[in-house]
């Protein structure tokens, strides 16, 4: 698959081809000769995507993948960098364009990741819900190697996994690679599966979630974020509220009486 141009409900996105299937927006970044580093055009593109999935009320639940069998994303794109204000104080962190959840999305995120997963790649895997893996995923950070600070990446992954596993990706750069079956025993990843199975995967759990109802799932998913750092009192206090605010007295969204319990997996 080239890089193309794709049209979506009358905006032209560049870098990233997205469609809605049944409350499932499906997000593909779309560069893959690029091995799909983001550029200025890309940040720009999911500031706009993420206010559509934070807006429509037809999109329940979100896959995030990338085209290409080489990579996920590794990061910046060096040769066409992202733009920054000549002002010190003006500049803003690229991240906060592509972060679902610095754009205030809680609809719930599947991300799917295969091959290199570098550097800022991990904008997207921090502030995803669910992060899923093909057996190939390899995940390193080159910033170090690079003689550059690595700071923003791992300072999110360290609130997802080990401190000391965070520090060892950071520092070890170039020189060491984290196997998708560590990533799995740290809890990077929720799941392996092998590479040709992948999005299929992602699809099937975002349509699980997606048949759920949206506004219990957005409440559980915007709860646990906000509350995520915040001390145990402070945390249970803030989330008496999002229970109060999701679940009014009188007002069920689903019938106990007519409701069918699904048949589970046991993972």
């Amino acid at each position: 698959m080239s890089d193309q141009e794709f049209s979506a409900g009358g905006r032209a996105y560049e870098t990233v081809l997205f469609e809605v299937t049944e409350h499932v927006a499906t997000v593909t970044l779309n560069r893959p000769r690029k091995l799909n580093a983001f550029n200025q055009t890309m940040v720009d593109e999911f500031r706009d995507i993420w206010e559509r999935v934070r807006t429509e009320d037809a999109v329940h639940a979100v896959v995030l993948r990338a085209a290409g069998e080489r990579a996920f994303c590794t990061g910046t794109d060096v040769d066409d960098r992202i733009h920054l204000a000549e002002n010190v104080w003006s500049q803003e962190d690229p991240g906060r364009g592509l972060s679902p959840k610095q754009n205030r999305v809680w609809k719930p995120v599947v991300a799917a990741v295969h091959g290199m997963v570098a550097g800022g790649a991990f904008y997207w895997l921090n502030d995803c819900d669910i992060v899923i893996g093909a057996d190939d995923a390899t995940f390193f950070d080159p910033h170090v190697s690079y003689g550059m600070t690595s700071a923003l990446e791992p300072i999110g992954l360290a609130r997802r996994i080990p401190l000391g596993e965070a520090l060892r990706w950071a520092l070890l750069g170039l020189d060491e690679r984290m196997s998708a079956a560590r990533a799995r025993e740290i809890g990077l990843v929720s799941e392996l599966v092998p590479y040709p199975e992948l999005w299929g995967r992602a699809d099937e759990l975002a349509r699980i979630i997606a048949a759920k109802p949206p506004a219990a799932v957005q409440g559980t998913v915007r709860a646990i974020w906000e509350t995520h750092g915040l001390d145990r009192e402070a945390a249970q206090a803030l989330g008496w509220h999002y229970t109060t605010i999701g679940n009014p007295l009188g007002k069920p969204q689903v019938s106990r009486e007519t409701f069918v319990k699904p048949k589970w997996t046991l993972r």
